[in-house]
């Protein structure tokens, strides 16, 4: 980065995760800005003393937080280290933002919800988490729009990318080592590629109208686990048979949302974004991996 380069600088924390990549995929399709990526090394966000005095000697006009603590049946146990990761340390990365006049826009999550809607939820609707996951999550969100009523907050759901580990990258794994796998098929939801959200946030940061609030965004359909694992199969051309089973056949240390929907009406209608169907996402991603 040159001293006399007077872009816009767009701060990335969290940036070896699967969101924090994509953002860097797409850094040179937006010359306007210069970015700085940062690791959880790099800047681990809840250590907050270095926050604080990272911002001395760093002027952003954007952050993206993409750090998170995303361990969702680990969280159960390690609620103290979840807490201050998700949340405490989010409404410091806010306060700082608010200080220094920079745009703050955090990711959340689908697991604010209780799950038990049978349309799309919208924004505004009743949070009820049902895991200390989601509970730290939302949190997160209610500190950051508290210290910071100027920050954009962006829930999304099943995010995938040819990045890290996801469901896309596991259930390739599982088909080419069994002879038959098993996923569930009564959790309905809508996946997110990792790329498109990545291109969303960045319309949102580079917007002229900053409209701050919560936002849903996601690709566009709803569909289930197992559905969303035949396709992953169908399109790697691995034939190993897959089942769908039930949530009670398949018990996890953190109840996981039945529904996951999001109503995406509000980001487009505000900043333009627009959606692709969650299949040509998939596919798209599936040729990322060679596929």
């Amino acid at each position: 980065m040159e001293a006399n380069d007077n872009r816009p600088l767009v701060l990335v924390t969290g940036a070896n995760g699967q969101l924090g990549k994509e953002l860097q995929q797409l850094e040179a399709n937006w010359p306007a800005f210069k970015f700085l990526f940062l690791s959880r090394e790099d800047l681990p966000i809840h250590h907050f003393e270095l926050v604080r005095n990272f911002f001395k000697g760093c002027k952003p006009a954007v952050l993206i937080n993409c750090a998170a603590y995303t361990a969702v049946d680990k969280a159960e146990q390690e609620r103290d280290l979840a807490y201050q990761i998700n949340a405490e340390a989010v409404g410091v990365l806010a306060a700082v933002c608010a200080a220094n006049e920079c745009r703050f826009i955090h990711v959340s999550t689908d697991y604010v919800f209780d799950g038990t809607a049978t349309c799309p939820y919208k924004e505004e609707d009743f949070t009820a988490p049902q895991s200390v996951y989601g509970q730290t999550k939302l949190e997160g969100e209610r500190q950051a729009l508290l210290v910071n009523p100027n920050a954009v907050i962006i829930r999304t759901s099943w995010v995938y990318s040819s990045f890290g580990k996801n469901f896309v990258k596991t259930i390739i794994r599982l088909l080419q080592d069994k002879p038959q796998i098993s996923v569930v098929q009564d959790q309905l939801g809508s996946p997110t590629y990792a790329a498109d959200l990545a291109n969303a946030i960045l319309q949102v940061a580079s917007s002229n109208t900053w409209i701050p609030g919560i936002y849903n965004y996601s690709n566009t359909g709803t569909i289930s686990w197992f559905q969303f694992a035949v396709e992953i199969g169908k399109l790697s051309g691995l034939t190993t048979p897959i089942k769908g089973i039930s949530t009670a056949e398949y018990p996890t240390p953190a109840k996981r949302p039945a529904w996951s929907v999001l109503d995406t009406t509000k980001i487009v209608a505000t900043y333009g974004v627009i959606i692709k169907d969650w299949k040509e996402s998939l596919g798209q991603c599936m040729r990322e991996l060679g596929y």
